[in-house]
């Protein structure tokens, strides 16, 4: 486990520690913050300490979200292996107490119940309490609510797994079509981290505008992708989706049912994220205002009875946001992460997109003939397309050598010279050997129009020997692209951690962009990523990665991944005209 992990989960133990034992909330935020940012930095924070003790602290507080106690207890951690904080809390509240936390339903009030007055410290103690019927008589904890909490913890420690955005967007536009097709229902959508576009989805969350919910709610409680009814209420329900199917696994769905004149309002709760949501609440409390999913309303006191209330702003997110005096933010930056402070910015979108730079076809292991493959792409009105088969260490890819590489650029630039809307480039998809060189002499890239440089084995590397083996391969003077630079698979493979920040900063130097592989499986580099590429300098390229014609439909996975990680349109390659493309990968791309 990296150092930035080990703190991450010491950050998030203090903010729930505070919760559990009725500290301040606003400590519980901060540490939140803190958290999150540890998860997503690229560098290790260790690495910011070494390089300069001397001004280590105030070099942490330049960082988002960190404060003067944060860097101190940061490096309180680097210097002792440990935070005095973090060691009272786990003489107070036992390890196996915060897992429960990871149980759907329970949050910390109720798992601070189940502790205190039961003795409750795990998923053991849990199910022998309920069994016993002690936690039906706590307050609050109805046969219902246990029923549901059994249920969950069952849910949690056999199925539940997060879902990857590729298997779950399908279902949930599946489900969106069926609620936009009821008669009742003016407008649906999903919501939650799906809609903010995150890589993997706990659950999903669905919005309705209607003036009929009860119709609405037996619709959506009838459909055949239900496997168990959890809750069903007026205005919102819940249940578990049937195992297989699109996922693979369980997934739980929840529907809240509204009026079309607070649908905005609806909308921007439940899409969040709940750090985004507290910000804008920070706000409103400025202004002496109140935000929830009926609206934006005058006052601070939250009041039940705002349902039905006249609100100051309701009906669309962006009037709500530009109420509170911001642009609109899109979700997928709804993370909070400055996107607050930040002007509007002018994010990537599939319109944008002019060129696909990596895509395979029959050559290697794509299923596409050269001239079908060179369809799909004028059907999309891309106005370039780079072949880049394997080369010849993909042996399970049908690799090229050498004398075959070179008969299939020749292909490609006869074909190509038979077409006026499109350039087609002659390239390949070159490995990343293990020790860095790549599969080709430079002689033979040298012949090539484009070259994306990709690891496909050895993904289990030490951080340094995959940093060395990357940054050799960003200083070959032939490569174009870093293809899916840590090889990880969703959910399945972590793939290579090398330090990105040094990868990023010679990337940069050298003019070779970092690619955003929007194959649904891969998703890499992260958003995260995208964004510490992007501070760096980086140029970006988002690719399928096409083998097949439905490859190419996976294009949104990759906007959506590369938006999250505030790419705009200037600084993705594949938005450029052909004349700017081919001006910048025919030279000008490195720093003299």
């Amino acid at each position: 486990m990296t150092t930035n992990s080990e703190l991450q989960i010491i950050f998030e133990r203090l903010a729930s520690g505070i919760a559990l034992r009725g500290g301040n909330q606003f400590r519980a935020v901060s540490h939140q913050r803190v958290a999150r940012l540890l998860r997503d930095m690229t560098k290790d924070v260790g690495s910011i300490v070494a390089d300069d003790p001397g001004t280590a602290e105030a070099r942490l507080q330049a960082l988002p979200g960190i404060g003067k106690g944060a860097a101190r207890r940061i490096i309180e951690y680097l210097d002792t292996g440990e935070i005095t904080e973090h060691t009272e809390l786990l003489e107070h509240v036992p390890e196996t107490v915060f897992d429960l936390l990871q149980i759907p339903g329970l949050g910390p009030k109720a798992v601070k119940t189940l502790w205190q007055d039961l003795g409750v410290e795990n998923a053991t103690d849990l199910r022998a309490a309920i069994e016993s019927g002690k936690v039906e008589d706590l307050p609050r904890m109805g046969k219902k609510t246990v029923e549901n909490i059994l249920k969950n913890l069952d849910f949690n420690t056999k199925q539940h797994a997060r879902v990857p955005i590729g298997k779950a967007l399908p279902l949930a536009l599946q489900i969106v079509g069926r609620l936009e097709a009821a008669d009742n229902v003016k407008e649906a959508h999903y919501a939650g981290s799906l809609r903010r576009g995150r890589d993997t989805i706990g659950d999903l969350d669905f919005i309705a505008s209607t003036s009929k919910p009860a119709a609405v709610r037996e619709m959506f409680l009838g459909m055949p992708e239900v496997k168990e009814i959890i809750a069903s209420g007026e205005t919102k329900c819940s249940v578990r989706l049937k195992q297989g199917g699109a996922t693979g696994v369980d997934i739980q769905a929840d529907l809240r049912m509204v009026p079309p004149a607070v649908l905005g309002a609806a909308m921007m709760y439940f899409t969040g994220s709940k750090e985004h949501n507290v910000r804008l609440r920070e706000i409103c409390v400025k202004r002496k205002w109140r935000l929830n999913e009926y609206g934006l309303f005058e006052g601070t006191e939250e009041r039940p009875q705002d349902e039905g209330k006249k609100p100051l702003a309701a009906k669309t997110e962006r009037q709500i946001y530009q109420k509170l005096d911001l642009p609109y933010i899109p979700p997928e930056l709804r993370e909070d992460r400055g996107e607050i402070q930040s002007p509007s910015i002018d994010l990537v979108e599939i319109g944008h997109i002019q060129a696909e730079l990596h895509a395979h076809t029959t050559a290697s292991d794509g299923k596409m003939e050269l001239e079908e493959i060179v369809e799909q792409a004028l059907d999309r009105g891309f106005t370039t397309l780079a072949i880049t088969d394997h080369s010849v260490s993909s042996v399970l890819a049908n690799g090229l050598d050498a004398a075959r590489l070179a008969k299939h650029a020749k292909a490609i630039r006869r074909l190509n010279e038979q077409l006026d809307q499109i350039d087609l480039l002659a390239g390949v998809e070159v490995d990343i050997l293990v020790d860095g060189s790549l599969d080709f002499e430079d002689a033979i890239l040298a012949e090539l129009d484009w070259v994306v440089a990709s690891p496909h084995v050895s993904l289990q590397q030490e951080p340094q020997e995959a940093t060395d083996r990357l940054l050799r391969a960003v200083d070959n003077p032939h490569v174009h692209v870093l293809g899916h630079p840590t090889g990880r698979k969703v959910g399945r493979r972590a793939g290579l951690a090398p330090n990105l920040d040094l990868i990023f900063s010679r990337a940069s130097a050298n003019g070779v962009a970092m690619e955003v592989n929007a194959n649904p499986t891969r998703l890499d580099l992260r958003a995260q990523h995208v964004r510490s590429a992007l501070e760096h300098g980086c140029l970006i390229a988002i690719d399928t990665d096409a083998h097949v014609p439905r490859h190419f439909d996976y294009l949104h996975f990759g906007i959506t991944t590369a938006r999250r990680g505030w790419l705009t349109k200037d600084q993705c390659i594949n938005t450029w005209d052909r004349e700017r493309l081919t001006a910048w990968r025919s030279g000008g791309r490195r720093e003299e």
